[in-house]
């Protein structure tokens, strides 16, 4: 079955490429793959659970934005500040920017943005973000004040969030499927189980793309995307590891490998038996040798151990833990937990993004020796977010790199629409909202370090380490450097002509 689908989705991917019109052919077209992993119909509305982000990204663009070290830059805001207390937020807007449709972006779209973000009946994910926007200020045109119900002194970089992009106001009911944004390519044709077709922005603001046009070609499985790339129906992909040896030494591929926050993991609903028990959770994770998950995952050097909290190397509010293997404690918390002889259960994965399922593989085999007996199930790659992510008992999950207070406030606050492992801890709450008021630096440290070692201690997910991207581009594609996504700067990629 798994090759019949190979074969079909790189035949699907070739008469994409083979059905363009010859004069087509003649533009700079960028070929890149879609996992579907979001299902058959992922919204264009960048604050949905459900969101296309692949086509998102290059659709809208935020009000700040990372520069080359992570650090906030402008974009759509040119400068920001803050009041004493941090209660209040003044940002001053690009001028002459216009959306899509033509329409100037100003204050109102800022206002409009943000405030639907904590519309309870979106149940964004971004609300657990930015909850604390009380409401925005139109002062002028090109002046937007952001008035918050408790302080926040790192607020910008909350609105750095790759979802925190602006529409125009009063687009809230249609967005999600008539994309309407400021960024660099536009929206031509929406196929999200075939080809998506997006097109230069000839106004965008920062000068008009390299590139004519984006095709994002719907491939659910690692393997057959791996097959388009090397066939020459795709230009760029993410790999696995293992995957990689195809492509180096080969002079028509550039091999690309960079740090990133990103890690995968595997999650345990805490609000389900046995892992309701917060000896049984911290038993699952403290047996596996993470140096060794490294080793056999990624290799030596292309990771970084971590125990269970999500805050990437770098970042100022990490904590650092000792999680060093210990399957004597795991087989003790067990046994304490009423399980003498072990427990079993089914872990779900899939082949949706490269590692997944054999990240699922090394986990089994690590806990083995502690009693630990893992079945892993892998799911099919088609609406795996939508089917098996937070439906079922134990999980693989994936997360790309967040500064501390947004993947802590996203992925475990109680009242976060994506806390995937239904954790519900008051305290832990409380951390994150003294952390967020402190105006300290060291003191919200503090707050946050706490906060962290309370999900190694008790948490539902197993994090053990974060992984180097790697990505490979056809020899033809330039202006792409070795960075994470959300750092790329879309109008600056182009293609050589054959």
């Amino acid at each position: 079955m798994k090759s019949i689908r190979l074969l079909l989705a790189v035949a699907l991917a070739f008469a994409a490429f083979a059905a363009a019109p010859i004069d087509a052919r003649a533009e700079s077209v960028l070929y890149r793959d879609y996992d579907l992993g979001d299902g058959s119909s992922p919204s264009l509305d960048p604050i949905s659970p459900n969101r296309f982000y692949q086509a998102n990204d290059l659709i809208y663009s935020r009000l700040i934005r990372q520069d080359d070290n992570g650090e906030p830059a402008p974009e759509l805001a040119t400068s920001w500040t803050a009041n004493e207390n941090a209660t209040e937020w003044t940002l001053t807007l690009q001028d002459g920017v216009r959306f899509h449709d033509r329409s100037e972006f100003d204050a109102n779209d800022v206002k409009y943005t943000l405030e639907r973000i904590n519309d309870p009946a979106l149940e964004s994910p971004v609300a657990s973000v930015l909850g604390m926007i009380d409401h925005v200020e139109v002062v002028d045109p090109l002046t937007a004040k952001i008035v918050l119900s408790t302080p926040h002194a790192g607020l910008v970089v909350l609105l750095m969030d790759y979802r925190v992009r602006m529409i125009p106001e009063g687009t809230g009911d249609t967005i999600g499927t008539d994309a309407i944004g400021t960024g660099p390519f536009r929206m031509e044709t929406y196929d999200p189980e075939g080809t998506t077709v997006l097109v230069a922005n000839e106004d965008y603001w920062e000068g008009r793309p390299k590139l004519d046009r984006i095709e994002l070609i719907a491939i659910p499985d690692t393997e057959a995307r791996t097959q388009a790339l090397l066939a020459g129906q795709l230009d760029m992909s993410t790999v696995s590891r293992d995957q990689l040896l195809l492509f180096e030494g080969n002079d028509e591929f550039v091999v690309q490998n960079f740090p990133t926050g990103d890690w995968f993991g595997i999650i345990f609903r805490t609000d389900t038996p046995p892992f309701d028990d917060p000896r049984v959770r911290k038993a699952v994770r403290v047996a596996v040798d993470r140096d060794a998950m490294i080793d056999l995952m990624v290799g030596d050097g292309n990771g970084v151990v971590t125990c269970d909290h999500p805050v990437m190397p770098g970042d100022p509010y990490r904590a650092e833990i000792d999680c060093a293997p210990n399957v004597e404690e795991a087989r003790q918390l067990l046994a304490d937990a009423g399980y003498p002889d072990g427990i079993e259960f089914d872990l779900y994965t899939s082949d949706l993004e490269p590692g997944m399922t054999q990240y699922a593989e090394v986990y089994q085999q690590q806990v083995a020796a502690a009693g630990i007996t893992a079945n892993v199930v892998v799911a099919p790659a088609d609406g795996y977010w939508e089917d098996v992510w937070m439906v079922e008992t134990v999980s693989m999950t994936s997360w790309s790199q967040r500064p501390a207070d947004q993947i802590l406030n996203e992925a475990f606050r109680s009242t976060s629409s994506w806390n995937e492992t239904y954790y519900s801890n008051p305290e832990f709450d409380a951390l994150l909202d003294k952390a967020r008021s402190s105006l300290d630096f060291d003191e919200s440290k503090g707050y946050y370090g706490q906060a962290q070692q309370l999900l190694f201690e008790e948490g539902g997910t197993f994090i053990g380490y974060f992984d180097n991207g790697a990505r490979v581009l056809n020899r033809s594609i330039s202006g792409l450097p070795p960075v994470p996504e959300d750092y790329i700067r879309w109008h600056l990629v182009a293609k050589e002509s054959e």
